[in-house]
């Protein structure tokens, strides 16, 4: 990402922040190149693990042209898909983590390579899309049955 659409997405991502231009110092000078922001404001984070993350990101592109934001780890064992703010409030399965109102996420920039643990699966774009979580739910269900009819493999 590049340009405008990086600076459009840096500004959507820390207009949640405290101090916003803290942030935006944060990015630029942490050699890590990630950022503590909190969730619940413009959105909420339903955290996946990854052995069911990626096959739901897989589901979830043949339902819909673009999701919303998504993280993971370096590591590929968790998945945080960006959700409408106040879904952790209301979500009841089992296994997700949610990260909502009162909690904070390590968030890379959304322009650059960052070294931090995290990276983004799918960037912000800066015009405030999110996942709709009725939508990953079904992409969840979906791969979970994928799964299960492929043995776990």
């Amino acid at each position: 990402m590049a340009g405008a659409g990086a600076k459009a997405a840096v500004e959507w991502l820390v207009s949640v922040a405290p101090d916003p231009d803290a942030c935006r110092w944060e990015w630029e000078r942490n050699p890590r190149g990630i950022a503590l922001l909190p969730a619940g404001r413009r959105w909420d984070v339903l955290i996946l693990p990854g052995e069911l993350g990626y096959p739901t990101l897989d589901a979830l592109t043949r339902l819909i042209d673009r999701p919303g934001p998504v993280l993971s780890d370096f590591g590929n064992s968790r998945m945080g898909f960006f959700v409408p703010p106040g879904t952790v409030v209301r979500w009841v399965g089992t296994g997700v983590r949610g990260v909502g109102q009162g909690t904070w996420i390590v968030v890379p920039h959304p322009g650059r390579a960052s070294n931090g643990g995290v990276r983004w699966l799918i960037p912000p774009d800066g015009s405030g899309n999110l996942t709709d979580a009725t939508l990953l739910e079904l992409a969840m269900h979906e791969a979970a049955a994928g799964q299960a009819g492929s043995g776990g493999d």
